[in-house]
């Protein structure tokens, strides 16, 4: 049977997972497959296939939305009984025909860029398209009025669902508003803290360059905190904070951005402790962390001034802009204020979405395995490049690599362009007059082909083994 999809498959023109429908469809009318008879596990028939889980899985989607298929939760996925399709189904096969898909783990472009890490389809967007189709055809919060807070109450509740296991202490759903993104939810929690004329912000020597850009909008001054192998110092955060109107500090304690070092929770008290003494609001971003919580939020730490802000674009897609921004108690109706009075709310059908999307257990699962994916990748890249000095974790979706003597940041990079490899220097994640090491993040980009990937660590470790010859004065 598997023999026969696969000469449908090989013969058909179109996306995989529309040429595996068809298949099974065509073994179902001429009675190969009988209703009631269960199908191949996704991964057994896409190794049988030879195609990637996630396209498997989105064949199986559009089957079991049209009525073909059936899944039974712990069981698997069955010939279902003929029966006329539902109007969530007409909705949700009007939107597969107006999106086309790539099989991406086949993807080898001329340029393979590294500059921020792309996810891979276990099947994610076969889930998303389903549930968008519910939404179009059954919109909980109607699409004739302005968001309001009663109508994301759902979404607020499914946010906390998706959060559950997330060490932040004491919370409810009217803790938590949805952003458009982790980045908006920075700004959004930056809008709600900061006051007066010259309020200050502090962000790690080296860190994600999103908080800088929500300074520059509100106007606020960034002070970079000297790091050692733990994070933040924090006696240079108190004599920061004994000369300057500091009213934040922005930080990424479980992976740091871009070095992707963890924070401890000893340090972590010891900002903590600073902190209250200097009265200084603490906001994390979460937004790269995909395994377990190793040490306590700053929130469950310091419920009365942690901030905690975290997406989905690194876990199912950065595509929706789904992210979310949980305030300390106190600070929840300044939170609500900033996104109530700045854009309302997210558009009512995203508010929908979200709702069906993070309370669906579908998730959560597809989630675990982009993160496997993406540790299979980050093993490949060890394995390249290991012997140099690398900082990496499975769960990371990207290394850090301090460049050998011989090599800068900036001529490593324009070199590695050369070589059709595009990756970030330091430099990206310094303040315009900071000094940055020798240093370059490498993004992983699960969307290509994964000897494609191999074949791109090889060429930077190429280029590592050979640095450009030193000139002696």
């Amino acid at each position: 049977m598997n023999t026969i999809w696969l000469s449908s498959i090989e013969n058909r023109e179109g996306p995989k997972y529309k040429a595996l429908a068809e298949a099974i469809r065509h073994a179902i009318r001429d009675k190969a497959l009988i209703v009631g008879q269960k199908l191949p596990p996704v991964r057994d028939l896409a190794w049988d296939l030879k195609i990637t889980p996630g396209t498997v899985a989105r064949a199986y989607t559009l089957l079991t939305d049209e009525g073909t298929l059936e899944a039974a939760v712990g069981r698997g996925t069955f010939v279902a009984p003929a029966k006329a399709k539902t109007e969530s189904v007409v909705a949700a096969d009007h939107i597969t025909n107006i999106v086309t898909h790539s099989d991406t783990a086949e993807e080898r472009p001329d340029v393979v860029r590294l500059t921020s890490p792309q996810l891979p389809d276990v099947g994610q967007r076969a889930l998303i398209q389903h549930l968008m189709g519910q939404v179009a055809a059954n919109p909980r919060s109607g699409v004739m009025h302005y968001p309001n807070r009663t109508k994301f109450q759902p979404a607020r509740e499914a946010t906390l669902h998706w959060l559950q296991g997330t060490p932040l202490g004491a919370i409810d759903e009217q803790d938590i508003v949805l952003s458009h993104g982790g980045q908006n939810g920075v700004s959004l929690a930056l809008q709600s803290i900061l006051s007066g004329p010259t309020p200050v912000i502090l962000v790690e020597e080296l860190s994600y360059s999103g908080f800088r850009r929500a300074a520059a909008l509100l106007r606020a001054e960034v002070i970079a905190v000297p790091m050692d192998a733990h994070g933040m110092i924090p006696e240079a955060i108190a004599a920061i904070a004994k000369s300057h109107d500091v009213q934040a500090i922005c930080t990424s304690p479980e992976v740091h951005n871009p070095t992707g070092l963890f924070t401890p929770v000893e340090r972590r008290e010891e900002i903590v402790e600073v902190a209250r003494a200097h009265d200084i609001q603490i906001i994390e971003d979460d937004c790269y962390r995909m395994g377990a919580s190793r040490a306590p939020s700053y929130r469950m730490l310091a419920p009365e001034r942690g901030w905690y802000v975290s997406s989905i674009s690194k876990t199912l897609t950065p595509a929706l802009r789904i992210g979310f921004v949980v305030a300390p108690k106190p600070s929840v109706p300044a939170l609500r204020r900033s996104a109530e009075h700045g854009f309302f709310g997210l558009a009512t059908p995203l508010a929908d979405l979200a709702e069906r999307l993070l309370a669906d257990p579908q998730a959560a699962e597809y989630a675990t395995k982009v993160n496997e994916v993406f540790g299979k990748y980050v093993q490949t890249c060890v394995n390249a490049l290991g012997c140099y000095d690398l900082t990496w974790n499975e769960d990371v979706p990207f290394v850090w690599l301090k460049l050998p003597e011989g090599w800068r940041a900036s001529a490593f990079c324009q070199a590695a362009e050369s070589e059709k490899v595009q990756i970030r220097p330091a430099e990206d994640f310094a303040g315009r007059e900071a000094r940055a090491p020798h240093a370059v993040r490498i993004a992983i980009n699960a969307q290509i082909a994964h000897d494609h990937f191999e074949s791109a660590m090889l060429r930077l470790r190429n280029l590592l083994d050979s640095p450009p010859e030193r000139i002696s004065v």
